[in-house]
């Protein structure tokens, strides 16, 4: 009780696109009095009775759902090992301080005497751990825990913690990220470890080549995971090779760059580059854990820092809020949970998710024009950026401000070539009613909004 679940709940289902469900007020409308009158008038028995069926119920659904629990629903056997076979579960924490004082002035049957309160909360705070597959405090702490992410400062040291103690672990990072944290994720993995395989920084790792030398490296059986340390291109590949190795084996992220944390380690999408174009091939594939460490981003140069910015503006743009002004960790997590949110909505980028693709159109087509050399993929972002925003009609202060992107020197029928292949699906513009999608514009006005991204 007090826990919040009836404010935060109806807000996660939004965040995730489904129906609502309140127990109690389902067990309210079924017996036509409120709980307090069933409690009073035939007892707390019958109004479990009468919970435990309508949850079994609701859990037993073919429907997605996001179903609330009454505070006491845990104490029942039957809706516990429902609940472990059937849904994922998050358990709001709470001080019992907090909870009583959202509490104590209501009628709620259980929460009259304080000292009666504060023995439930103790009571059933064990069976509230046992029944949980993860806790949080917020909407977005839910949407992470929903999406897998694990997201605080020092995570790389508990990486052990991620994967069982009998699994061997494929540890996959590029040289640069190895020398500053493979020692600490070694050490964290502990015997677990059975091998390790450095990969080329940027891009270049992301190619046929690179992906076939870790499939004829790697030694896993199918029990085991690849663990990726590094930048977007290490996870990209490491979850391409993943998904491909042995028909597949699962793998966990751990992003250690802006881009990594607040987008490219999120949402299951893997691949590599070929020369027509980026990411045309590849699965989805989703980590069985992304662990993000915002505290690995202090030893991430400045000019690393700035690239994974645009994709911070990117989120910021299509939230509707100015997420880059925000301190680091909040920054690093509110991106982090809306990309969750869009992708857990839409896991195979079938609708919803194209909106993620805001300005990468022109992005796509330019670093590929510059065969992914010279091109930074960030540099190539804050101009698609610049692009979508003149299309849609909007000013560009915040990219030229924050991001300053200067025009790049690529050839222009070949990043023309490139976008073609990418714009079949349409654009993503912003609009006054938020971000649209696979919006299709006349190929003239497509394509002076990239020559203008081109230097002379």
């Amino acid at each position: 009780m007090g826990a919040g679940k009836s404010t935060l709940g109806p807000r996660i289902a939004r965040q995730l696109g489904r129906r609502f469900l309140e127990l109690d007020r389902v067990v309210e409308h079924a017996l036509g009095r409120t709980i307090p009158e069933i409690f009073v008038e035939e007892g707390e028995m019958r109004f479990r009775t009468e919970e435990a069926a309508h949850a079994i119920a609701a859990l037993r659904g073919a429907e997605p759902v996001v179903i609330e629990l009454g505070g006491g629903a845990v104490e029942n056997g039957s809706i516990r090992d429902e609940v472990a076979r059937r849904a994922f579960t998050v358990h709001l924490d709470v001080e019992p301080d907090t909870a009583w004082e959202r509490v104590h002035t209501g009628d709620r049957p259980l929460a009259q005497e304080e000292q009666d309160f504060r023995a439930l909360y103790e009571r059933r705070r064990p069976l509230y751990t046992e029944a949980a597959d993860a806790a949080a405090r917020d909407v977005d702490g839910v949407i992470l825990a929903a999406a897998g992410i694990q997201l605080a400062p020092g995570l790389l040291e508990l990486l052990g913690t991620f994967v069982p103690d009998d699994t061997p672990v494929a540890l996959v990072t590029d040289p640069h990220v190895g020398g500053i944290h493979g020692a600490a994720a070694q050490l964290a993995l502990g015997d677990r470890l059975v091998s390790t395989h450095e990969v080329p920084a940027g891009e270049e790792a992301k190619t046929v080549s690179s992906a076939e030398r870790l499939w004829r490296e790697l030694r896993l059986p199918r029990t085991g995971v690849v663990v990726a340390l590094g930048g977007g291109c290490v996870t990209d590949l490491a979850g391409f090779v993943a998904v491909t190795y042995l028909r597949g084996v699962p793998w966990v992220a751990v992003p250690t760059t802006l881009v990594g944390q607040v987008d490219a380690a999120i949402g299951g999408k893997t691949g590599i580059n070929v020369p027509e174009g980026k990411n045309l091939v590849g699965a989805f594939h989703w980590p069985g854990w992304t662990v993000i460490d915002p505290a690995l981003l202090e030893t991430l140069p400045e000019r690393e820092r700035r690239e994974g910015m645009a994709e911070v503006v990117k989120t910021g743009l299509l939230a509707g809020e100015p997420l880059w002004q925000l301190p680091q960790l909040e920054l690093v997590r509110r991106c982090a949970a809306f990309k969750a949110a869009v992708c857990l909505r839409d896991p195979h980028d079938r609708a919803e998710r194209h909106v993620l693709n805001l300005g990468h159109t022109f992005a796509h087509a330019l670093e590929a024009a510059a065969s992914y050399e010279n091109v930074t993929h960030g540099t190539a972002v804050a101009l698609g950026l610049r692009a979508a925003l003149r299309l849609s009609g909007r000013p560009t202060d915040i990219i030229d401000d924050l991001l300053a992107p200067q025009p790049v020197r690529v050839d222009r029928d070949r990043a023309w070539a490139a976008l073609q292949r990418d714009k079949k699906r349409g654009l993503v513009l912003l609009t006054e009613d938020g971000p649209r999608w696979d919006v299709q514009l006349p190929d003239e006005d497509v394509r002076r909004a990239l020559h203008e991204l081109i230097a002379d």
